[in-house]
């Protein structure tokens, strides 16, 4: 099957990354302004978490604030931070990608410490989201590389939900007993059966929602729940026996903060996303809290899954981000574009 890789992303991200360092430079109405340079797939669970906060936080100190949003295939987002994005907080797909811009020396280098739980207020997993009946019977990992089966993810050199998902498929074939060399050879059988790979997860889904191209979309959970109820019966969500455990994670941005003087504003707004009701506002949107408790009371629409921490197949997120994605990673060493 030839593949089209989407070389133009770059062009796209560098005017997309002008734009928004114009836009963080704009001081909207009101007392205190904060951007959220976040990823992809979170525009919609950030607007009403954000809601919440800016009403509460006028209570609490009678000062008007606005929150910003930027959006975006979760590495490449991490990199317009590092090239001059002026976020005053990020909230990631991957601890890698907040680590990035902590080697750069705008966040410091404990910022796993600062907030519960390794600043991870909530976890997800990739899925598949299949055509409705899902004609091509896909339910598990081996399923993908079959002949008949073309498959959409995005590309892990720019998004998080691209990286997780070579990471679950990788990690599929090393819980069950392979090798890396067996797990090598599944996930480069895979990318050919990818024809199209997109920047970061909304652009994957429009292809496979909206374009109707491919039979199976690896996703984030909560962006199939998302997306099935967008398509209206179209689509159905079907949970593989062994996935990987997704870390989003939440960082201020020292050097800015400091520099904006949003210090305050900035630690209490991300303090906000570990409270009861922003954990329960998570879980309604199909993120999975990191309160048990909250995320046990919502188990019938965030069941408990069989998920594999990512030290099965690397020591850490730095580790797998220098394995895999890195120049002549492993999927640079695999994935053979063609052009058609």
């Amino acid at each position: 099957m030839k593949s089209l890789w989407l070389d133009v992303f770059a062009v796209a991200a560098v005017a997309a990354a002008a734009l928004l360092l114009a836009a963080g430079n704009l001081q909207p109405r009101g007392d205190i302004a904060l951007l959220n340079v976040s990823y992809a797939p979170t525009e919609e669970l950030l607007t009403d978490l954000d809601q919440q906060f800016v009403t509460q936080y006028r209570k609490d100190t009678g000062k008007t604030l606005v929150i910003k949003q930027s959006h975006g295939g979760s590495s490449r987002q991490a990199k317009a931070v590092v090239d001059g994005l002026q976020a005053d907080v990020v909230s990631l797909a991957l601890p890698s990608d907040i680590n990035l811009i902590s080697k750069h020396g705008l966040i410091a280098s404990n910022w796993t410490q600062r907030l519960p739980n390794n600043s991870q207020p909530y976890s997800s997993t990739v899925v598949f989201v299949v055509r409705k009946g899902n004609p091509k019977s896909i339910k598990d990992w081996p399923d993908l590389v079959r002949p008949d089966v073309s498959v959409i993810t995005p590309n892990p050199k720019t998004s998080g939900n691209g990286k997780l998902s070579l990471l679950a498929a990788w990690g599929s074939v090393i819980y069950r007993g392979g090798t890396d060399e067996q797990a090598r050879d599944f996930v480069a059988k895979l990318y050919q059966h990818v024809p199209v790979l997109g920047t970061g997860a909304t652009d994957s889904t429009t292809t496979f929602a909206y374009d109707k191209i491919g039979d199976v979309h690896l996703t984030w959970e909560n962006e199939a729940f998302r997306e099935i109820q967008d398509m209206k019966g179209e689509l159905e969500l079907v949970y593989p026996p062994v996935s990987i455990r997704a870390e989003p994670s939440v960082a201020w941005v020292d050097t800015n903060i400091d520099q904006h003087h949003t210090a305050e504003a900035a630690k209490a707004y991300l303090q906000f996303f570990y409270t009861d009701a922003a954990q329960e506002t998570l879980a309604k949107y199909g993120y999975r809290p990191s309160n048990q408790a909250i995320l046990a009371r919502h188990a019938d629409h965030l069941p408990p899954l069989n998920l594999f921490p990512l030290t099965l197949i690397a020591k850490d997120w730095d580790d797998a981000q220098t394995r895999f994605f890195a120049d002549n990673g492993v999927f640079d060493l695999i994935y053979k574009p063609t052009t058609q």
